[in-house]
């Protein structure tokens, strides 16, 4: 089993069907030395004639697949069946876990009762109508936060394609997520999930020739709180990653605020630094700048005024 925690960093993950012809070299990091995590999906990537063939590509990978991998490897299911089949193939014990696709409070029991005695991590996916309603959001969280079950939780994910469809509507070109009616939905999601101790990832950014937009998006995702971001393409790792890394600053600022013998409330850059209320941002700086770096300068962050 990777060694995942669930409070490690996140950032970008990238999506790949499970019919691809370069499965194993990317599951081994051979393909793309840069990935951190990888997601192989049985579900929306797959149709249904494939399937078939998409696990048999899939168990050959883990039959194959290095048992202590360079990256992070998670399997997207179809559904509890397609779960039941893929924890039967050899080498499943190598996975770091499974994202559970449109889950619900009604559906959730039937996938966390294969996986209860394995010890793989779950990423529950938030794409059903569901989400829409706060009360069955509030519902699921304390199902979530059930003992046995709230320390497999590695994180939340959004499934902005889904919610969108559900809406009648596709992701426009010319604006992030968070000018749609989902803006507020993931707003509400935070607030409902992030008190609480579970993170959550944002949607996918499905245009490939706005890195601009990307660019903004991705700055949206961190002022809501959330911790990473599906790729769909290698070409977006990198677009999405550097905004993780961390300005010079703010490491500074945090490691001031964790230092024992720091005032309860002192002025650093022109900011009020609160040792009671900016511990926890402090420990999330820190342990982000020791997993994604920090810029060279405060010129190079993104809109900068530098």
């Amino acid at each position: 089993m990777a060694n995942w925690t669930v409070n490690k960093p996140m950032g970008a993950s990238l999506y790949v069907p499970t019919t691809h012809k370069d499965l194993l070299e990317i599951a081994n990091g051979v393909k793309l030395p840069k990935l951190r995590s990888v997601i192989f999906c049985t579900e929306d990537a797959v149709a249904d004639r494939e399937l078939s063939y998409a696990l048999f590509n899939l168990s050959m990978m883990l039959e194959n697949m290095d048992p202590v991998g360079v990256l992070d490897r998670f399997v997207r299911v179809r559904n509890p069946e397609v779960l039941e089949r893929v924890l039967a193939m050899k080498g499943v014990e190598h996975l770091t876990g499974f994202v559970i696709p449109k889950a619900t409070r009604e559906n959730f029991d039937a996938y966390f009762k294969l996986v209860r005695q394995t010890g793989h991590l779950l990423m529950p996916t938030l794409e059903t109508a569901e989400v829409f309603d706060e009360r069955e959001m509030i519902a699921f969280r304390e199902l979530l936060r059930a003992p046995g079950v709230v320390g497999r939780i590695l994180a939340l994910r959004i499934g902005g394609n889904d919610l969108l469809a559900l809406l009648g509507i596709r992701r426009p070109r010319n604006m992030t997520i968070y000018r749609t009616p989902l803006g507020s939905v993931i707003a509400r999601l935070v607030t409902t999930f992030a008190p609480y101790g579970f993170r959550l990832t944002a949607p996918v950014f499905e245009h490939l020739d706005q890195d601009a937009l990307l660019d903004m998006e991705v700055q949206e995702d961190l002022a809501h709180g959330l911790v990473g971001k599906t790729a769909i393409h290698p070409y977006q790792l990198s677009l999405i990653e550097m905004h993780y890394r961390v300005q010079p600053t703010d490491v500074a600022a945090a490691e001031k605020i964790m230092d024992e013998d720091s005032p309860a409330v002192f002025k650093m850059g022109n900011s009020m630094c609160e040792v009671a209320t900016h511990r926890a941002w402090a420990q999330a700086v820190i342990q982000q700048a020791n997993h994604f770096g920090t810029y060279p300068d405060n010129s190079m962050a993104p809109n900068s005024d530098g």
